[in-house]
């Protein structure tokens, strides 16, 4: 039997709060463990220990009091190991970058369906990454001459970019595995390698990290 995976939700608006409650609810290896409209309700909340620990949160950023973005390393640091996915309007360039530096696993747009929310949910429980489509091509537009065009090509091996262009694809380690046709291990030790070397702690962080400095780019004019 699959684990049954808790998700808290932090919203403010109260009818897109109850259609991601009932969509949630009506699967049954989901659980929502906690409903806020504010980040400060959601963190004092699970500081004193008053909601069940949830394994995703579920976060919008535009928010009354603390925002989102502000509220991402609180979260981080009161429930240690949880997966925080942006769910938001907001397709600024700000918005997204310091959400992703901030430490969010995943940047969904409240435009997105029911079903690609609980695909989103399921993906980053399986290590990947969720983006919306929109914000991934943000990041490949705007952020590729972010750095100077000269890079250290030695930076990222042959198989490590490989691996990275599968996870800004959006592939789960499984699937990069059958694509490169090489092991999960070793696709996981290549994540791990690419995290060290690009100083990141998750997928979005590393891809938008790549097109910063153009290791993409860069491998395409070979």
């Amino acid at each position: 039997m699959d684990k049954c995976i808790r998700v808290m939700m932090v919203e403010d608006h109260p009818e897109y709060r109850n259609c991601i409650k009932l969509a949630l609810e009506a699967h049954s290896h989901m659980k929502l463990t906690g409903v806020f409209g504010t980040a400060e309700r959601a963190l004092s909340r699970l500081q004193e220990g008053q909601v069940e620990v949830p394994d995703i949160i579920l976060l919008d950023l535009n928010l009354p009091g603390i925002s989102g973005v502000e509220a991402i390393p609180g979260l981080l640091a009161a429930v240690p190991g949880v997966r925080i996915i942006v769910l938001t309007q907001s397709e600024k360039e700000a918005d997204i970058l310091a959400a992703i530096s901030a430490g969010a696993s995943g940047y969904l747009l409240k435009s997105a369906t029911l079903d690609q929310i609980h695909e989103g949910i399921q993906t980053v429980m399986n290590g990947g990454a969720p983006l919306d489509s929109g914000v991934a091509r943000l990041i490949l537009s705007t952020l590729q001459t972010a750095f100077p065009e000269k890079v250290t090509n030695s930076l990222l091996t042959e198989r490590e970019l490989d691996v990275l262009e599968c996870m800004a694809d959006g592939l789960v380690k499984k699937e990069v595995a059958d694509k490169l046709n090489i092991s999960i291990t070793t696709v996981a030790t290549h994540v791990k390698h690419i995290y060290e070397k690009l100083n990141v702690q998750n997928a979005p962080a590393a891809v938008a990290r790549a097109f910063q400095m153009g290791l993409f780019s860069s491998r395409a004019k070979k």
